[in-house]
């Protein structure tokens, strides 16, 4: 066999543009918050800046996961499964694509978030987003759990940050119950179609910490099958 062969059999690791991936997706899907913050204060001309940041963001990632699905190769001796590693890039994908809708959403109707539910909706929403912040700092761990070869201490961080991010996601569960809950309450003051959009935007906003969620499932399985 050829040299060039034989080299190419052995996979680089797609560890790094992975952690590349989550670490932009973050950044894109905290920027929701001061986005959230601007829109309470009526001050459009900052949710629209931000909202562009969260633009240009979430192309950065797609880049990546271009660049990453482009350069993954199908051959033998991955330090890690081919599959698993899609499936972590594509939930992860699938956050940054989320803010961008959220963003992208509320700014296009000029909404605003109903009176006496800001604070529980800005809550709501930073819940969310510490679960994308455990997947984050999960996904950052992988680098070092191949180093320890799927072993010992390593292992029982990571472990340890799936379970959190389990108790972040079902926190937001219940936070969306109140929050619906709160928004039945006083729909009827409310225009019907700005209620109807809120109520989906409360629902893709969960959405944040379920794909989170995700991520730390396949990463568990990972896990299992190292």
């Amino acid at each position: 066999m050829p040299v060039n062969s034989i080299l190419g059999v052995f996979a680089k690791s797609p560890i790094k543009p992975l952690q590349e991936h989550i670490n932009v997706v973050k950044e894109c899907s905290n920027t929701l918050i001061p986005f959230l913050e601007a829109v309470i204060a009526d001050d459009w001309n900052a949710a629209n800046q931000y909202r562009d940041q969260i633009s240009q963001l979430e192309k950065d990632a797609d880049v990546i996961k271009r660049d990453l699905r482009m350069s993954l190769p199908g051959g033998l001796f991955m330090p890690v499964e081919r599959t698993d590693i899609l499936e972590v890039l594509t939930h992860q994908d699938k956050i940054a694509n989320k803010a961008k809708d959220i963003a992208g959403r509320i700014i296009g109707r000029e909404m605003s978030i109903p009176d006496g539910l800001e604070k529980s909706f800005l809550a709501y929403t930073q819940r969310c987003l510490d679960a994308v912040d455990q997947a984050h700092e999960a996904i950052n761990e992988l680098d070092e759990l191949l180093e320890s070869g799927f072993r010992g201490r390593e292992v029982d961080l990571v472990t340890k940050m799936i379970q959190r991010l389990d108790r972040v996601e079902d926190d937001t569960d219940a936070m969306q119950i109140q929050l619906r809950r709160d928004l039945f309450k006083i729909e009827k003051q409310l225009n019907p179609i700005d209620v109807m959009f809120f109520y989906k935007i409360i629902e893709w906003t969960g959405d944040l910490a379920d794909l989170a969620e995700r991520v730390g499932s396949r990463l568990e399985l990972m896990l299992a099958r190292a």
